[in-house]
């Protein structure tokens, strides 16, 4: 572990000093190192259009239908301000294969009040096809739902629930409690309904439910006592300390789900990776439990690919097989978090920086087919201002298309936000 990331650790502690020291350290490195703009074959698909914001959402998810023609994404005025907007925000259509000039290029399609920086409102293609229907959250008739649209009529579905992670066939979804989340982790909730667990720290309620998007039943799945209650360890029983879950993704044969249970004491976090049955939320697993675990992906149904901080190992990228404590440290020489995912055909992962010490971020391309190849080639380089920091900073949250040959990526480096997409060559991990 670097001094930089010991200190941040630490610092982590006293959020508020940190925010302030990290924006002095941030400035005074960023006058001193080389300034870039962008690198790379990077190519914007979002309008040419200064005045608005535009964005996907979340890296588990992508913005292209099967045809990896169309591609869906956000627009608002304002995303550096709030990290959960009060404004709406409206859902396009973006046909790449006409020309910006072209007027039929971009079709608003939808629009949401439930949305926010980091993950926008779960906007998806949904399964089996990825091509005739997208779904997404909203605030409607006071409640949150999730709406299934048809894209070539129109046509809507809505579900009382909003959605979180989305099996494969499109069957099935799970969800958790958005305004909880908003309270605790902002940038990740929404803000519309009051939170009803608000001032309890370890609330006797439903943490993941379970919706039939067929049927459109809900129903309840896990408490976090169910949570809290298993395998416990010392620090989730101290008095006042307070439980959430946040980041589902369901395996690939939609079997399992993996979820990051968190919990602090004071200022204080912990988290453990937590994996269990779909259908009913059980056999519980607790996959990692050293404190620090953040993004992760399946790479097949019994394979999970995750950042995290182990004791053993320190920060990093780490290969686990799920039911089992077998893991593997991969590439140690990125001890840096990021949003890893893997190709549609598992060959190659791709991932993501934090801005660094010149402000620039970096798309990463790593072998798939073999997480022991420390090979890593960076793809991408991309500037990002000071105005998109903290909770409203914008993520590149990289995303594959279909055929494998393409990523897609959130961006600020022309002074707003921007969906751009820059091309893989497979020969750069062989």
């Amino acid at each position: 572990m670097s001094l930089e990331q010991k200190i941040n650790y630490q610092l982590n502690k006293i959020p508020g000093v940190k925010k302030v020291i990290k924006r002095v350290y941030q400035r005074t490195m960023y006058a001193i190192s080389p300034k870039i703009k962008s690198e790379g074959n990077i190519v914007r698909l979002s309008p040419d259009d200064a005045s608005h914001e535009y964005f996907f959402g979340y890296y588990d998810k992508s913005p292209w239908d099967a045809s990896d023609r169309y591609v869906l994404c956000m627009r608002a005025t304002d995303t550096w301000s709030d990290v959960s907007p009060k404004e709406k925000a409206d859902i396009l259509l973006i046909d790449t294969v006409l020309p910006e000039t072209d007027k039929n290029r971009v079709k608003k399609i939808a629009e949401t009040s439930s949305w926010n920086v980091q993950q926008s409102c779960m906007l998806q293609w949904l399964g089996p096809d990825y091509f005739s229907r997208i779904l997404f959250n909203d605030y409607r008739n006071g409640k949150y739902v999730a709406v299934i649209k048809e894209v070539e009529s129109g046509k809507e579905r809505v579900i009382d629930a909003p959605v979180y992670t989305v099996s494969a066939d499109g069957k099935t979804a799970l969800t958790l409690d958005f305004s909880r989340l908003y309270n605790l982790r902002p940038g990740y909730g929404y803000y519309n309904v009051p939170e009803k667990t608000a001032g309890v720290a370890l609330p006797d309620a439903t943490a993941v439910w379970k919706i039939d998007l067929e049927s459109g039943e809900v129903t309840g799945l896990l408490t976090y006592k169910d949570f809290a209650l298993f395998q416990p360890r010392p620090e989730m029983q101290e008095s006042g300390s307070v439980h959430k879950v946040n980041h589902l993704m369901i395996s690939p044969n939609g079997k399992r789900c993996m979820v990051l249970y968190r919990w602090f004491v004071g200022q204080r976090k912990y988290t453990r990776l937590v994996t269990f049955d779909t259908a009913d939320g059980k056999n519980m697993y607790v996959l990692s439990d050293d404190d620090m675990v953040s993004h992760c992906f399946w790479k097949d149904d019994a394979h999970i690919l995750a950042f995290e901080n182990k004791r053993d190992g320190g920060p990093g990228y780490y290969f686990m097989t799920d039911k089992t404590q077998n893991y593997i440290h991969c590439w140690p020489q990125l001890s840096n978090d990021g949003h890893p995912s893997y190709s549609p055909d598992r060959s190659l992962i791709v991932t993501d920086t934090y801005p660094n010490r010149a402000r620039v971020a970096e798309v990463k391309l790593m072998d798939g087919s073999d997480e022991k190849n420390n090979d890593v080639r960076v793809i991408a380089r991309v500037f990002a201002p000071f105005k998109y920091d903290n909770d409203t900073r914008c993520d590149l949250h990289p995303r594959w298309n279909h055929r494998g040959d393409a990523v897609c990526f959130d961006s600020v480096f022309q002074g707003h936000r921007g969906l751009y997409s820059v091309e893989v060559l497979r020969k750069a991990c062989e």
